[in-house]
């Protein structure tokens, strides 16, 4: 039967006249459209991909359900950072090769297709509905999927897709909300896809904050951080994994966007049949670079390190876009300041931005045309060259 046809208006290419024009600006382009990190991944993560370079699991084929080692990290991680133990709720883990295959294969996994509908944010991270729509499935779009009647009663739903912290308008869910999908997707028999890859990038009151003792943690000194609301944490899940499934990421806290380190969690008989099909397909992450991923998911120190460069550069980015005459605000969670056009068309206003040198990311890419996003994950210095081009 194989992939069905997709459509999106996902194009970076699209983006490319602006690019030009905003290279010929004197000091070339500050570019904050794509969120791809630039700052070093931890040391801790590159020694243990050097150690385990020769390792069994290299030369040797590695295990798609994660070695022991990875596995203990994945659930020691969702105890210390996420407040939740998995086995006590059933839940199972396996990693993915990046968090992007594992949200455009998740339908297909599920076996939906023809007559199935998947509920997704109306603005969203795109590859939720072109997953869909490769599976053969229907997309839902809605304004709000914590607002349950806009979907709970459509015929047909089979997945809900949730994202707090949100891509790209930086929206967090709080536990309640959550706690109502979850209730409501339930009762229909349906599946709650919990994409929750920023969620240890949360910038606002809605969190929960964990903290790692020093020893725990690799350091002399105890790490703190702040940390979104998990779909699987037990007054969020009423004590169960069923029909929950979470995505987490390394790329964003440990910069390992080039490493492709994921995993989903949740509904153990979902996550052991997702296994045997990545088994047969190769979707498996390579063997030292588990190695690598188990080391990324303990260092809490770095991930730290990368929270506190990331919300400095969120701040300077909001105060600058103010002083630009962009109604612009902390966003409570991600990466990105999102903000609504100032001639409220995402082109015109790429157009603007291209004058000073500056690429944004056009709203239409997410499902809101009248909107921008600016990325946080540019350098330190690329930040305050946008901010000072964006104040004159």
């Amino acid at each position: 039967m194989g992939f069905h046809a997709y459509s999106s208006p996902y194009d970076w290419s699209r983006i490319a006249p602006y690019k030009t024009k905003a290279a010929q600006v004197p000091g070339g382009i500050v570019d904050l459209s794509v969120g791809s990190p630039v700052d070093p991944v931890p040391q801790s993560v590159r020694e243990a991909l050097a150690a385990a370079s020769d390792a069994k699991n290299a030369h040797g084929y590695p295990v798609t359900a994660g070695s022991g080692d990875l596995r203990d990290a994945i659930f020691e991680w969702f105890r210390a950072v996420r407040g939740v133990d998995l086995q006590s709720i059933n839940a199972d883990v396996v990693p993915t090769v990046g968090s992007k295959e594992a949200v455009a294969l998740m339908a297909s996994l599920l076996h939906l297709g023809e007559g199935d509908v998947v509920v997704q944010p109306k603005v969203s991270y795109p590859t939720y509905e072109i997953g869909t729509q490769l599976a053969g499935a229907s997309v839902l779009k809605v304004d709000d999927v914590s607002d349950v009647d806009s979907w709970c009663h459509v015929p047909g739903v089979k997945a809900v897709w949730v994202n707090s912290p949100c891509n790209p308008t930086g929206g967090v869910l709080s536990g309640g909300w959550l706690s109502d999908i979850v209730a409501a997707a339930r009762r229909i028999g349906a599946v709650v896809l919990s994409d929750e890859c920023y969620a240890l990038m949360c910038w606002s009151s809605n969190s929960r904050d964990f903290h790692v003792d020093g020893a725990e943690a690799g350091t002399s000194t105890p790490v703190s951080l702040a940390t979104s609301p998990c779909a699987l944490n037990t007054t969020v899940c009423d004590g169960t994994a069923d029909r929950i499934l979470v995505l987490y990421s390394l790329s964003k806290q440990s910069n390992m966007a080039g490493y492709r380190t994921a995993f989903i969690a949740g509904d153990a008989g979902l996550v052991r049949e997702m296994s045997a099909y990545r088994k047969q397909i190769g979707q498996i992450i390579p063997g030292p670079v588990q190695s690598a991923m188990a080391t990324g998911l303990r260092d809490f120190d770095a991930a730290k390190t990368q929270w506190t460069r990331y919300r400095r550069r969120l701040k300077t980015l909001v105060g600058a876009l103010r002083s630009a005459g962009y109604d612009a605000r902390m966003p409570q969670g991600a990466l990105y300041v999102w903000v609504r056009a100032k001639s409220g068309d995402c082109w015109r206003d790429m157009d603007d931005l291209a004058a000073l040198g500056i690429i944004a990311s056009p709203g239409e890419f997410y499902g809101a045309p009248e909107c921008l996003r600016f990325s946080a994950t540019a350098s330190d210095d690329a930040v305050a060259d946008a901010a000072r081009r964006l104040s004159r």
